[in-house]
């Protein structure tokens, strides 16, 4: 409680400078077929979602290279990196980093194919796709401070692949030194083994342990329905230790009754 009257009433500018405001946000891949929901008709929401929220870090799933470019040039303030998954070009979905530019340097990204070889494109297990995950270094302009974040979309049918997703990326996080923010559609649940793979292993769920309650929906996804699917909670960003938790957020406002995506982007304050 204490905490919480104090983040009140610390000068906005104080709190800007020391916190970054991350979201993850599938964007649902551009098909006619999804009708009144296809990307021309929200394209210009799920730029205005990025930019109104003042997000530092956003990542995107199942963003394909027009959708990114259409982005990369509606944010003006931002820069982003990313593969296709396909070939390591442009080449199937992306799940590239978005970032402001103004208050963030980037200093090294890499792409790690989940799979046996996750120096090339592949995949393994009983995935159904090649499955990426983008890998961006960072320092923030203000005071220096090094952090990296992981962008990632886990197959949507291979259990096994799913689990030895989470095994890989938190093998890999183990060997970093920096504060680490790993997000994505994670296509499991908090109670599914991919997830207490990492909750389990040292890692947190930013919604468990922001200092204020959760605000909106729990479950993620909606498939572009009014309400939210039962057990859909699939969309998470989880940090290291050094990381304090401000707010955490599930963003379900409509236009016209429309979303932007078939999920809710999370959206998280985070200071360290």
């Amino acid at each position: 409680m204490l905490l919480r009257i104090l983040l009140l009433l610390l000068p906005i500018s104080c709190l800007s400078q020391s916190s970054l405001n991350v979201m993850s946000f599938n964007i649902r891949y551009a098909t006619p077929n999804d009708g009144i929901n296809q990307w021309e008709n929200r394209k210009e929401h799920v730029a205005e979602t990025i930019s109104y929220f003042e997000t530092d870090i956003c990542g995107l799933q199942e963003a394909t290279e027009p959708q990114v470019l259409f982005l990369g040039e509606a944010l003006s303030n931002y820069k982003w990196v990313g593969v296709g998954r396909d070939d390591g070009k442009a080449g199937g979905e992306f799940s590239p980093i978005f970032y402001n530019s103004s208050k963030l340097a980037l200093t090294s990204w890499n792409t790690v194919w989940l799979s046996k070889t996750p120096e090339k494109p592949s995949k393994d297990w009983d995935a159904a796709l090649p499955r990426i995950a983008t890998v961006a270094h960072f320092i923030r302009k203000s005071d220096g401070k090094a952090f990296v974040a992981i962008n990632t979309h886990y197959d949507h049918r291979g259990d096994l692949a799913r689990v030895e997703s989470s095994k890989l990326l938190l093998a890999l996080i183990a060997k970093m030194k920096d504060p680490v923010i790993l997000m994505g559609d994670f296509n499991s649940t908090p109670t599914d083994e991919p997830i207490l793979i990492y909750t389990n292993g040292g890692l947190k769920n930013t919604q468990d342990v922001s200092k204020t309650p959760h605000y909106g929906p729990i479950d993620s996804f909606t498939g572009f329905k009014s309400s939210e699917r039962e057990n859909s909670q699939i969309d998470h960003i989880f940090i290291n230790s050094g990381i304090t938790v401000l707010k955490h957020a599930a963003i379900s406002q409509t236009w016209g009754g429309l979303f932007a995506s078939d999920h809710h982007p999370i959206l998280t304050t985070l200071k360290f």
